[in-house]
């Protein structure tokens, strides 16, 4: 795995975990708050995956599964709190298209996992 692909990684897992954070936060103390849940547990699902896959990741499959991931997640997380934030979509399709890059990405993290040559090249 290249060094900006680590620093992209775990950058984007401390600001993905800060998000998950404030946005519990903001759930606890509010109404309406199905969003700002939603977006709190994605996003604290997934920015420990992408700081472990950043820190320990060795393999370039494994770094583009962790670099779908992110991206699927931001983008979903991002289309939640624009549905929360101002009630419009990020734009068309945005939640399935975010759902899906997480799911590819957890499917490739599998793949990269099953095959010793993914994990440790």
């Amino acid at each position: 795995m290249t060094v900006w692909m680590r620093r992209v990684l775990v950058g984007v897992a401390g600001l993905i975990g800060a998000v998950g954070v404030a946005t519990a936060a903001m759930a606890s103390h509010g109404e309406d708050v199905r969003n700002l849940a939603a977006i709190s547990a994605m996003a604290l699902a997934h920015a420990p995956v992408l700081l472990v896959v950043g820190l320990v990741g060795r393999s370039r499959a494994l770094s583009i599964a962790g670099l779908v991931l992110a991206a699927g997640c931001i983008i979903f997380v991002a289309d939640l709190a624009m549905r929360h934030s101002l009630g419009t979509a990020l734009f068309p399709g945005a939640a399935p298209i975010g759902g899906g890059g997480m799911i590819l990405g957890w499917l490739a993290v599998a793949v990269a996992g099953m095959f010793r040559g993914l994990l440790n090249e």
